[in-house]
């Protein structure tokens, strides 16, 4: 069997809001309750949302969409006014970045966790792209 990344724990302020925003945000079938988990299904992965009113520390999720996904994504968070950066720094603000000849972009939650949905996985275009992802060294 291979192994899969099954779920992971992510806290949140307000589960149930958190939940809604993923799920509409990202075009995914509504949350569903597990015991004091509200749970967000991402393909064979799923964020089980715990909420929390102690410190939260962000963390980045990374979303692998499709061209297609990318643009319904994108309108979604235009038409929510949700600020978007071509960069994790948000130092890019309103930009999509092209690494890997992909597209890609960030945004927040409603708790702080960094968000990105890409097309294109980190790498994939190599050295040879005609935009390499900025991780690869020459």
């Amino acid at each position: 069997m291979a192994i899969t990344l099954n779920h992971t724990i992510v806290h949140t302020r307000d589960s149930a809001a958190t939940a809604r925003f993923l799920c509409e945000v990202l075009g995914l079938a509504p949350a569903r309750q597990l015991a004091h988990f509200t749970v967000v299904q991402v393909g064979p992965t799923s964020l089980d949302l715990l909420q929390t009113d102690e410190k939260i520390a962000s963390r980045h999720f990374a979303f692998l969409v499709s061209e297609a996904e990318f643009d319904l994504i994108f309108d979604r968070l235009r038409e929510r006014g949700i600020r978007t950066w071509a960069d994790p720094f948000h130092r890019e603000p309103d930009r999509i970045n092209r690494w890997d000849d992909g597209r890609g972009l960030y945004f927040d939650d409603p708790n702080g966790h960094l968000l990105e949905i890409i097309t294109r996985p980190y790498g994939s275009g190599g050295l040879e792209a005609q935009h390499p992802n900025p991780l690869l060294t020459r």
